[in-house]
């Protein structure tokens, strides 16, 4: 991936020296990964202080096991009830912290720094002085991570930060408004003013955001320094839903990703990790590379055509059903 502008040490405010932090989590069905995260953060420099959990349905979840934690709160709704930026904006809601940190609920910070180099990214500036409003870390593969999808967080998240603004629209493309809330950090006082993620969505309601604050003259900060485990091994049909989600999304707001296709971004990676697999003696994967990025874009072809499908289709192809009953 091509980074953005550059880190501009020069233009740093500081803002963020005695800011608060509030740590929120979508929870839906956690495993092992959600008790180390929860571990590391008590672990972190930067003190945290709240957890505000989102815990879509109670079935599965013993919350006398998390009362020993004395700064997480947990708030409650239905599986009919979430939605990517609906239910970060009423946990955003519950905080008051200077600084909003969302992650998900199987992203493990690497270290016990991640808090601290987060705040500490929102305090760079881009090369006109523009406010990070944003700042998201790297995602590094777990060790039982397939190679195809190694190479893919080496793509995607890169050892080198940067910071991003509307002038790298023309060289970056759609990656000027990457960001993720796999584990992201925003300015609650910037997250209001923008009026949060847009309250309707089936996916990206990060880039959404990244892009609307861009538009508005803020910048985007990629903290590599900044890490949390965070990969999966998708099975071919969840690449193909994944996908056609994505591109659901991008069709249902055309006022951040038209004029921006994200296809020659898709075919770069692939060529890429195609000679890394040759590179590393890893050519038994190729086979494997073919057939899920074919998946991919079939998926995101299919979802951004989504308006011409038959509702039936759209159930057999989405990752998330509820969310087509949803206004119904």
């Amino acid at each position: 991936m091509e980074t953005g502008t550059m880190i501009y040490d020069s233009g740093r405010d500081e803002a963020s020296k005695g800011a608060s932090v509030d740590v929120i989590i979508p929870v839906y069905r956690p495993d092992r990964r959600f008790a180390r995260l929860l571990a590391m953060l008590a672990k972190q420099t930067y003190p945290v202080n709240r957890i505000i959990v989102m815990k879509t349905e109670q079935n599965g979840w013993n919350e006398a096991s998390y009362r020993k934690i004395p700064n997480m709160e947990i708030h409650y709704l239905t599986k009919a009830e979430y939605d990517h930026g609906g239910t970060r904006n009423r946990a955003a809601g519950y905080s008051k912290a200077d600084i909003m940190i969302f992650m998900t609920d199987d992203a493990v910070p690497q270290d016990d720094r991640l808090v601290e180099r987060l705040a500490a990214a929102l305090d760079r500036r881009g090369p006109k002085r523009e406010t990070a409003a944003v700042a998201y870390a790297r995602q590094l593969a777990a060790r039982d991570c397939r190679p195809v999808e190694q190479y893919a967080r080496r793509f995607n998240y890169p050892d080198e930060s940067c910071v991003k603004t509307a002038d790298d629209l023309p060289r970056l493309g759609i990656k000027t408004y990457f960001a993720s809330n796999v584990c992201c950090a925003y300015r609650r006082d910037i997250f209001g003013k923008l009026g949060g993620f847009a309250e309707k969505t089936i996916f990206n309601e990060d880039m959404i955001y990244a892009a609307k604050a861009v538009k508005a003259g803020y910048a985007v900060v990629y903290a590599a320094d900044a890490q949390v485990i965070h990969s999966h091994n998708l099975t071919w049909g969840r690449q193909f839903r994944r996908n056609f989600d994505l591109g659901v999304s991008q069709a249902e707001h055309p006022e951040v990703f038209a004029g921006l296709p994200s296809e020659g971004e898709g075919i770069r990676m692939v060529k890429q990790t195609a000679g890394w697999l040759v590179r590393t003696g890893r050519v038994f994967w190729l086979p494997s590379l073919v057939i899920g990025s074919g998946c991919k874009f079939l998926g995101y072809r299919l979802g951004k055509l989504y308006r011409f499908l038959p509702k039936r289709v759209i159930l057999k192809c989405t990752g998330n059903p509820d969310y087509w009953s949803k206004g119904e």
